[in-house]
């Protein structure tokens, strides 16, 4: 959707998110939302596992006539692809632990062996701006060892982070291992959202603004535009009204 104006709120500042508890994750997504709604946003997507999981149903019901996506790990997809039915989930311990994600995986359970990793420390290793740092790379290959051990087939990608490291995973798991990542059905569905709201001629026939907000580092938000995507972006520091009320992390 390029003719689209994309506003992006990097929450660097305060993450990791997979490691706090849900009040923390509502108040910041909750503050994110109101900030995109005031930059008149369509259509918000909320760009992580564990922002969907415990924030989505509140922003919902917060923003009754605003269209979310959430990102979920993509179970379903992964079930169709494994050969043997020997499924890892690579997620944030946010992710794994809530309501959702457990509501989620229930019908799969009887048709499929299903081994639930938790990566503390793998989202905010690859936010400092390295995806091949050393420490992105030795947390690869501890969380996904476990996963080999099991001899699973498909590995789910159960966080937005995480193909960035795609490169350290696939190094750790082996090429013969599936990795299943959600990236594109969420942005179709988007597509399909922003359509049905504004009518097709919301995409446009030119290239629109992006802007990328961060709260924490601009120069590593920079680098990290720079290396991965091939259109250009106005990276700013995030407004005053993004850096609170919650406590950002040490």
């Amino acid at each position: 959707m390029p003719g689209v104006r994309l506003v992006y709120v990097a929450d660097s500042g305060y993450a990791p998110y997979g490691e706090r508890d849900a009040a923390y994750v509502i108040e910041r997504s909750e503050l994110i939302t109101s900030f995109l709604v005031g930059q008149g946003a369509a259509l918000v997507v909320i760009a992580c596992n564990t922002a969907t999981a415990a924030a989505a149903r509140h922003l919902r019901e917060r923003h009754p006539g605003l269209p979310f996506v959430g990102v979920e790990p993509g179970v379903k997809p992964a079930l169709a692809m494994s050969r043997h039915k020997r499924i890892g989930v690579l997620a944030t311990t946010g992710t794994l632990r809530s309501e959702k994600f457990q509501r989620l995986i229930a019908p799969y359970r009887e048709h499929a062996e299903l081994h639930l990793q938790p990566c503390p420390g793998l989202a905010q290793a690859i936010e400092a701006g390295d995806a091949a740092a050393h420490d992105v790379r030795a947390l690869a290959q501890r969380y996904c060892e476990p996963l080999r051990q099991a001899d699973v087939d498909t590995v789910v990608l159960g966080c937005t982070h995480y193909p960035f490291a795609i490169e350290a995973l696939r190094a750790a798991l082996g090429p013969e291992v599936i990795l299943v990542d959600t990236a594109e059905p969420s942005a179709r569905h988007a597509r399909r959202l922003l359509e049905e709201r504004e009518g097709p001629d919301v995409f446009g026939a030119e290239a629109a603004e992006t802007v990328a907000y961060t709260t924490g580092d601009v120069a590593v938000l920079r680098r990290i535009v720079d290396a991965w995507l091939d259109f250009p972006v106005q990276v700013r520091a995030a407004p005053a009204a993004l850096t609170g009320p919650a406590s950002p992390q040490p």
